[in-house]
């Protein structure tokens, strides 16, 4: 992918921005850093994103920022352009997402598959009764990685569950990426989350998760607010 590539994908983002429906910015806090299993950063982290939606487009951008210790690798920027359809079934989407990290020493336009800055994900997803992701590495990962995760909401009155089990069928050619060479599982645990109510007016969302990688054999328990 050439640089005009990227180029046409900010265009794209920002002629939605044109049109946008409805705007949506906000953060998370979350005490550890931790994605489809794998710990990214041994440190809180702060996790600010932007939205725009019109029709069923979606444009946004994410972040995640370390607090403390090594940034290298840890600090992240990502930008997905997705489309949504909604029926009587659930939420059925697409989406294309492109993963870039601005302190590993490679800059923005470096487009070069196998060395480049970018690493684009291509995704399947719903929800509804149930959860289903199926997510592929399509451009800049030599291994083309592949991610399936399955979840299962529970909501009540006060308070939402998502139970949740995620795995690889791995790759010799790039295993670090899932930390697999074959089939694994990676990912699996719940998610809790509620609204903490602080005035008549104002509520504080916050959640609990409990992350488990199985091929790994290790735990995380993270906890995180959203603003």
């Amino acid at each position: 992918m050439k640089l005009s590539a990227k180029i046409f994908f900010f265009i794209i983002a920002f002629t939605t921005m044109a049109f946008a429906q409805d705007v949506n910015v906000g953060a998370d806090f979350v005490s550890r850093y931790v994605w489809r299993g794998l710990d990214i950063a041994n440190s809180p982290s702060l996790q600010p994103s932007i939205s725009i939606t019109t029709s069923n487009f979606e444009v946004g951008f994410w972040g995640a920022y370390t607090l403390f210790g090594d940034k290298s690798a840890s600090d992240e920027i990502d930008t997905w352009i997705g489309y949504s359809y909604k029926n009587d079934l659930g939420e059925f989407s697409v989406t294309v997402l492109d993963y870039y990290f601005p302190n590993a020493g490679k800059k923005l336009g470096n487009m070069k598959n196998g060395e480049g800055a970018h690493t684009l994900e291509g995704m399947l997803s719903y929800s509804g009764q149930f959860s289903f992701l199926f997510g592929f590495n399509f451009y800049n990962d030599p291994g083309n990685n592949i991610y399936v995760e399955l979840g299962y909401p529970v909501e009540s009155e006060n308070i939402s569950l998502n139970f949740f089990i995620g795995f690889t069928p791995g790759s010799k050619e790039n295993p670090h990426y899932y930390g697999a060479e074959t089939f694994s599982f990676i990912n699996a645990g719940v998610k809790v989350a509620k609204e903490i109510k602080i005035t008549e007016d104002f509520a504080l969302p916050v959640f609990s998760t409990l992350v488990i990688n199985p091929k790994a054999e290790i735990a995380h328990l993270v906890f995180g607010i959203t603003l």
